[in-house]
């Protein structure tokens, strides 16, 4: 029987994958038979990962990167060509925000710092662009290919304080279907561009926005938990089956899509 889910011996390459989000993803991958090149900037938390990964006979990969930088990302797709022949999956996981590009409560509009609102889009937007750029070139020599981006709740409606991170987010769901159209159209049905779009999980970079030292929610904590129905925030392993499937060919006629795994916040009003 044809196994849809099957992803064993794919090259996935992840960037953004020490990440409390990315890590969980890469550790799943490679748990199922995945080949994982994980891309990141902090070459500690890299080694260590891996170095879990094959502890448990998983095949994983790391090389230290910057994903705007052209010259880096093109030597780390000379790499993984180089030990695992092909890749067959890109996941745009990098991706962050800085103080400068959000509004506080007290702050508005004229208090944001341009540079930080450009540096947030750099990462986010051209964080996805360049490495789908480069990686896509090695894919349509192979005749096909699968790419999911990483978006975000604030990318499908304006959340408030994260204006360039909600900005930036928006363009990489945009970016995301013309990419769809463009890869399938000018090189075949073989080729794949989705987006999984997580909710709010707690992570190192918006604790301290969400919770409290003493583990209690925060105000915005708090108002979060009320528009989301499911009442709770995300768990890394509630975005690995949704994933799974975006990576493996039970989605091979899907492309272009939006896969928002948020419990219920983006459907939900009053």
């Amino acid at each position: 029987m044809y196994k849809l889910f099957n992803i064993q011996n794919k090259v996935i390459v992840i960037t953004g994958g020490t990440g409390v989000l990315g890590a969980s993803m890469v550790e799943y991958l490679a748990a199922h038979g995945a080949k994982v090149a994980v891309l990141a900037r902090n070459k500690e938390k890299g080694d260590a990962l891996i170095e879990n990964i094959k502890s448990k006979g998983g095949d994983a990969l790391f090389l230290q990167t910057n994903v705007t930088d052209e010259a880096v990302l093109k030597q780390n797709a000379s790499d993984i060509i180089a030990k695992y022949g092909k890749i067959d999956v890109l996941i745009n996981g990098a991706g962050g925000n800085m103080p400068g590009a959000t509004i506080g409560p007290k702050n508005t509009i004229f208090d944001l710092k341009m540079d930080d609102f450009r540096n947030v889009v750099d990462l986010n937007l051209m964080g996805t662009v360049v490495p789908t750029v480069i990686f896509a070139e090695y894919m349509v020599k192979e005749k096909k290919g699968n790419i999911v981006n990483v978006s975000s709740a604030s990318a499908l409606r304006p959340l408030s304080r994260v204006a360039g991170y909600g900005s930036a987010k928006a363009a990489v769901t945009n970016f995301t279907k013309y990419m769809a159209g463009e890869l399938a159209m000018k090189f075949g049905e073989d080729f794949r561009v989705n987006a999984l779009c997580p909710g709010f999980f707690i992570t190192e970079q918006n604790r301290a926005l969400l919770t409290n030292p003493d583990g209690t929610f925060t105000d915005r904590g708090n108002t979060i938990l009320a528009h989301t129905p499911f009442r709770r925030f995300g768990n890394p392993e509630d975005l690995l089956g949704t994933l799974h499937y975006l990576v493996s060919d039970a989605s091979k006629f899907v492309t272009g899509t939006v896969a928002i795994v948020d419990g219920g916040f983006d459907a939900f009003s009053i």
